[in-house]
């Protein structure tokens, strides 16, 4: 590893940051790639500016603050999103105007500001984080979908109050809901020209400038050009001239590069305009695309400042094109300019997503190659948790950076994939935990201890989570573990016709705790994806209607769970691809899951009578596999250590 100079670590001190090897290398390999004229500390305070805030109740006076900026625009109140321009789950630390305002760390969330109430809307993975990030009597917690943001907006918003909105931060479809609210309520949705939130901010970190590095082909499996010509097609085939692409992740898919302006996820910040002969005209700012990716790209990308976007899509309505936009995620700033401009609109699904979603075969290679690197290192882990536990003084962070110290030891990681999720006890309880100096606990003999984590290499993103009995788990926890387990063998081993979407799926991975009068509240499973982000659409599997199909290629996570307040939290999660099953006799076409994740499920925690002969045998199957693939990559200790880890499941 090259060492960093010492401006740089004092200028990463200052920040409060204190990066491990691994992301120093990483940091250092991109200042040396930093474009000339930008100095390396400069650079650093740029492309570093993608931390997340820490979490903690907002000071009231943000709030109060806030109010007054309203009351001088005249606005009855404003919606913060916990969004950027891009509306992706990862935002850089400029755009998390929720978190400084509140003090909310979750990736999805959305607060609305009155003169005299406010409230902050969170999904189910949040209930619980909420009430100790935020402070409840300035911000009143609901949880969607039990209480939406537009039936409070129409309950709670003044007749004849102007509610404002960040046009750059509301979705052509989120307008139209929260316009209609508005409307109910004798009100006004109305844009503003710059964002509130910015205004009382003081601090407000720069935006990132961390440099766009090519993704070979080697990796990437198929080359820019022959994706952006088959993308090019599929909207014209859409009856659309042009695509406005916001989404980072499918920026970096069509071209083959790969950034670092948020946190855990390699993508670029940008918009980008793909043309019907495959020209892509890249709205990114220069400073941060060295001259070498710019080769890369080629002249069939023209390279244009962001401030140029606006005037890019009045020359299509000048030329009289039709632009094809996903109303979901594309900001409506965007929407209303092509409209005013005269563009017809041709409202699609992004044409990128679901190419990307379907990994071709270098891609699925490179993905197993990783998840074979990845299990090694998570396997090594637990060996390490089952000594070190037993002393009963093991903390969440020690586990965590442990965890991470054995993937930086493959010497092939890039980053974590998301921040660790590593809960004892009751902490395991909280969905999307995340551990702190304050809030970290012991792992207690008689607990468990849940540990959901992920690693971005080049070839692939893996994410797993084990759940570890510490000592011995109550006759409970065994159960409900079990439950947990069966839901998982479920959906590991179900075959279905083609066409079949995750929603039809999701039962089936809940059936076994459905029959104890269990759920939970998140959804089952996540796509993933190549070296991008490590939760990927456009297909899930959950609860909430989906109409995408799964497809061959397609990776989705595998995580039912369980979780008691106040006691334990249980999951169990892989991630497996999606392929063709040979089924003798089949009337039609099936598809079935590979698993991909390497590493063991604690059979201390398993009541094997609840398992059927066919769940047992799955499970003494996969552990049959991770033994013999994983077994070589490891020490002899872990080795050792494995082989008991994944022994046949026998009845007691």
């Amino acid at each position: 590893m090259t060492s960093p100079p010492d401006d740089v670590l004092e200028l990463l001190r200052q920040r409060g940051r204190h990066p491990d090897p691994s992301a120093l290398d990483a940091l250092m390999r991109g200042v040396a790639a930093a474009p000339e004229g930008l100095a390396g500390p400069e650079w650093v305070e740029l492309a570093t500016a993608n931390d997340g805030l820490d979490a903690a109740p907002a000071p009231a006076s943000r709030l109060a603050a806030l109010r007054a900026e309203l009351k001088r625009r005249d606005l009855a109140g404003f919606v913060v999103p916990r969004a950027d321009e891009h509306q992706g789950e990862y935002v850089p630390r400029h755009s998390q105007r929720l978190a400084w305002l509140t003090g909310f760390s979750g990736s999805a969330g959305l607060a609305i500001v009155l003169t005299d109430r406010a409230a902050i809307f969170i999904d189910g993975r949040y209930t619980l984080a909420v009430r100790g990030q935020v402070d409840t009597d300035a911000f009143v917690p609901h949880q969607i979908p039990e209480q939406s943001p537009e039936t409070w907006i129409a309950e709670s918003l003044p007749r004849g109050g102007k509610l404002g909105f960040d046009p750059w931060l509301q979705t052509v479809d989120g307008h139209e809901r929260f316009a209609r609210a508005c409307q109910r309520a004798g009100a006004e949705f109305v844009p503003v020209d710059s964002n509130p939130v910015d205004a009382v901010w003081p601090d407000r970190p720069p935006a990132p400038l961390a440099p766009v590095l090519p993704h070979p082909d080697e990796f990437a499996g198929e080359s820019s050009a022959t994706k952006r010509t088959r993308i090019a097609g599929a909207v014209k085939a859409k009856g659309a001239d042009v695509a406005l692409i916001t989404a980072p992740d499918s920026i970096a898919w069509l071209l083959n590069v790969r950034g670092g302006d948020v946190p855990r996820t390699p993508f670029a910040l940008g918009f980008a305009l793909l043309h019907g002969d495959g020209h892509v005209d890249l709205f990114m700012d220069r400073r941060k695309v060295p001259d070498r990716t710019l080769a890369w790209l080629g002249n069939a990308v023209t390279l244009a400042p962001p401030d140029e976007l606006g005037a890019a899509l009045d020359m299509l309505g000048k030329v009289g094109k039709r632009v094809l936009i996903e109303s979901a995620t594309a900001p409506v700033w965007a929407a209303t300019r092509l409209q005013t401009a005269g563009v017809a609109l041709v409202r699609d699904a992004d044409p990128v997503a679901l190419p990307k979603a379907c990994k071709n075969a270098v891609e699925l290679e490179g993905i197993r190659r990783a998840h074979r690197r990845d299990g090694a290192a998570v396997s090594g882990f637990l060996g390490w948790l089952g000594r070190e536990s037993k002393g009963g003084k093991l903390r969440e962070i020690e586990a965590s950076d442990r965890l991470q110290a054995l993937r930086q030891q493959t010497g092939k990681l890039r980053d974590l994939s998301f921040d660790t999720i590593s809960g004892a006890g009751p902490n395991g309880a909280i969905v999307h935990y995340r551990a702190s100096e304050a809030s970290q606990r012991t792992l207690e003999p008689g607990s468990l201890y849940l540990v959901d984590s992920g690693g971005q290499y080049r070839d692939g993103t893996t994410d797993i989570t084990r759940t570890v009995a510490i000592g011995t788990p109550s006759p409970e926890m065994r159960d409900r573990f079990t439950r947990v387990l069966k839901g998982h063998i479920a959906l590991a081993m179900a075959r279905f016709p083609a066409g079949t979407t995750g929603s039809q799926l999701d039962a089936l991975a809940r059936y076994a705790l459905w029959q104890a009068g269990l759920d939970y509240d998140h959804g089952t499973g996540h796509g993933v994806g190549a070296y991008l982000s490590v939760h990927e659409g456009p297909h899930r599997i959950s609860k909430m209607p989906n109409n995408v199909a799964l497809q061959p290629g397609m990776i989705v996570s595998n995580e039912p769970g369980y979780y008691k307040t106040d006691a334990y939290g249980i999951r169990i999660e892989n991630l497996v691809a999606v392929r063709e099953a040979k089924i003798d006799g089949a009337d039609r076409r099936y598809l079935e899951f590979e698993t991909l994740t390497l590493a063991p499920i604690d059979l201390a925690c398993i009541e094997p009578g609840l398992l059927t002969d066919a769940e047992r045998q799955w499970l003494d199957d996969y552990h049959r596999r991770v033994r013999e693939t994983v077994g070589p990559e490891v020490d002899e200790a872990t080795r050792a250590w494995l082989a008991e880890a994944t022994r046949a499941v026998a009845l007691r």
